[in-house]
């Protein structure tokens, strides 16, 4: 049986907004601030107990470099991050990230849309969309209550996979020219590490990944058959038995500020998983992480040195997924447009980062590296489509192709996204356009 047919039901309202934002992470947190900010009355639905998305529930640190002027809410994240006591920069600047644990940042986006005058609905997920004469008039939603309806002026996906999108009927595509989608990583923490004696080791192996030679922060990688001076360590628990050949498709690790002798692990990746668009797959992949993770902290307290009494803290609670769907817009984003440097009237953001493909049959797939305060834009007509005129889509599933969404997706460029589409929902809004018709001029003045 394909499908199953549910009676018509009529829901109770939850309430009505200026603004619903579906999905509270690095991109839909900062849409809702901006917008309530300017005037809206805003609401996100937020699928977790805590606003972050990715960086908060699939342990996403630190945010990867980006040297150009960025929008208004990426400075404030940081200065609240400081002011909790996080130091979130190397004082030489070498890498240009910004440091952070999930907590500390889910603290400062939460105090940030509050303070906005947004509200946050936590443990609700989209089930369905209610669109008529081309605009969206209610989504439903599932609570502890049971289903609800919410209804809104304005709508903003910012689910990440396109959900709100793709239920309303705009067209989406998904992974690259064969169908497969960027590789997919499950997370962790561990702690009780000496990361003083784990540099070491790594320097002494004239080991030249990381420019952090001193200081509170280190970061440190191998990726198979890459000249990586870590592998042989590696190749020898494979040879003992105790890592397999895929659990050295890429390892990476960083600090994590104000948890000495703690560091964060991008890495296992899961290379089973080629489509990150099915729900089923995604749950196989899990398990099978908590697998990869499990080896791999054994292999660590085994063989690295500084991890002889280390632990694992936890495991991430989502998948890092890099890629899945992405709207077929207004405009859509290509490798020519960030080859020139491409630069748009309705620019909504910088882009910086260089095209990063954790590619699920290729491997790592990267194209030319910009030098720092060079960047290309955004124009807001990725943000828009031409099927719903009162929705925006925000985050890492805009209208780009596959290559470009490998750069678009970091979080500072999606923070920034996130800010200027806030503010074009108040202005929209208040000179009585819809998004779509909204020209997008002037948002990151």
């Amino acid at each position: 049986m394909d499908t199953y047919g549910f009676g018509a039901r009529d829901l109770p309202v939850l309430g009505e907004w200026d603004t619903v934002v579906v999905g509270g992470g690095t991109a839909g947190a900062s849409v809702a601030i901006s917008a309530a900010r300017e005037g809206n009355s805003v609401l996100v639905v937020e699928k977790a107990a805590s606003l972050g998305g990715t960086p908060t529930h699939a342990l996403v640190t630190p945010m990867m470099g980006s040297r150009v002027e960025h929008g208004h809410n990426l400075g404030e994240i940081e200065r609240r991050l400081i002011a909790l006591g996080v130091k979130t920069r190397e004082d030489d600047g070498l890498m240009g990230y910004i440091w952070f644990t999930p907590e500390t940042f889910a603290e400062v986006l939460e105090q940030m849309l509050l303070e906005a005058g947004g509200t946050a609905l936590y443990d609700a997920t989209l089930a369905s969309v209610d669109v008529e004469a081309g605009a969206i008039r209610a989504i439903e939603v599932m609570t502890v209550e049971g289903p609800r309806a919410i209804l809104a002026k304005q709508f903003v996906d910012a689910t990440g996979d396109a959900v709100l999108s793709r239920l309303a009927g705009v067209p989406c595509l998904s992974g690259d020219d064969d169908g497969n989608n960027q590789m997919s990583s499950l997370r962790f923490e561990m702690g009780g590490i000496d990361v003083d004696a784990y540099r070491d080791y790594c320097l002494s192996l004239d080991d030249d990944f990381s420019p952090l030679r001193q200081g509170y922060f280190w970061e440190s990688a191998m990726v198979a058959e890459r000249g990586f001076k870590l592998e042989p360590l590696f190749q020898e628990a494979v040879a003992d038995g105790v890592l397999q050949p895929d659990d050295l498709v890429y390892y990476q690790c960083f600090s994590l500020p104000t948890e000495p002798g703690c560091m964060a692990f991008n890495c296992p990746h899961l290379p089973g998983l080629k489509s990150n668009a099915s729900a089923m797959a995604r749950s196989a992949a899990l398990a099978q992480g908590r697998f990869r993770v499990r080896r791999l902290v054994t292999f660590l307290t085994g063989y690295m040195p500084g991890f002889e009494h280390a632990f694992l803290i936890r495991e991430a609670g989502m998948l890092g997924i890099r890629e899945s769907w992405r709207i077929q817009g207004t405009y859509v984003l290509d490798v020519g447009d960030y080859i020139k440097r491409a630069r748009f009237g309705d620019a909504v953001a910088r882009g910086t980062w260089y095209i990063d493909v954790h590619s699920a049959t290729k491997g790592l797939v990267h194209m030319e590296k910009y030098r720092a305060g060079e960047y290309y834009e955004i124009p807001y007509r990725c943000l828009t489509n031409r099927v719903v005129k009162n929705m925006l889509t925000v985050g890492r599933c805009i209208s780009t192709s596959f290559l470009v969404q490998a750069s678009v997706r970091i979080q500072q460029t999606v923070i920034d996204m996130g800010d200027s589409a806030g503010r074009a929902c108040a202005r929209a809004l208040a000179s009585g356009r819809e998004l779509a018709d909204f020209d997008g001029c002037g948002l990151m003045d």
